[in-house]
């Protein structure tokens, strides 16, 4: 009984503190397909390219964890355009002003600040509107551009980590194979 209970315990432990090399490493082999991936990536730019300190950016990432998409690949991409968005802003200011004083849009802007929840968007800020859009013009074509990439890279990765012993056992097949033998 005493057995038991003390592998029962090793793998609470182990499965705690590996589930996120687990997830990486399912990420990286085979939990999803490169389209998947793909488009990941593209709302994890869109994401990293608005400022975070506003509804729009937590709409953006609640989007990215209801699609079916690589989550690991999303947030890896919004750390990444977090950084590459900070040197759009004056690109961002520049769109961001054209559309808020465009005169055909006045009385949309007015009207949307005008509804309860839309002023926490932030979107009458010049850089956070601008962003808004310079991610969604990009989106598209960011998953286009990055599917070839991830139908090259997905298999060479997917290689070279199954050779390593540490990733057979946050895949599970040690810890399955072990049970058999109580």
């Amino acid at each position: 009984m005493r057995v038991r209970h003390t592998l029962l315990w090793e793998c609470v432990v182990v499965r705690l503190i590996l589930s996120p090399v687990r997830f990486l490493v399912e990420t990286l082999t085979e939990a999803s397909s490169t389209g998947q991936m793909a488009w990941g990536f593209a709302l994890g730019m869109w994401i990293g390219l608005v400022p975070k300190d506003n509804l729009l950016a937590f709409g953006l990432l609640t989007v990215l964890y209801l699609l079916r998409v690589n989550l690991s690949a999303g947030l890896m991409s919004a750390f990444l355009f977090s950084w590459v968005g900070f040197l759009l802003d004056p690109v961002s200011h520049q769109v961001g002003e054209l559309m808020l004083t465009l005169p055909a849009l006045e009385s949309t802007w007015t009207w949307l600040y005008n509804q309860p929840f839309v002023p926490w968007t932030n979107f009458n800020n010049t850089v956070v509107l601008g962003s808004f859009v310079i991610g969604a013009v990009a989106l598209y074509p960011v998953a286009r551009l990055s599917r070839p990439f991830f139908d090259w890279f997905t298999p060479k990765c997917k290689e070279r980590l199954e050779r390593f012993r540490i990733v057979r056992v946050v895949q599970g097949a040690e810890i399955a194979s072990s049970w058999g033998e109580i």
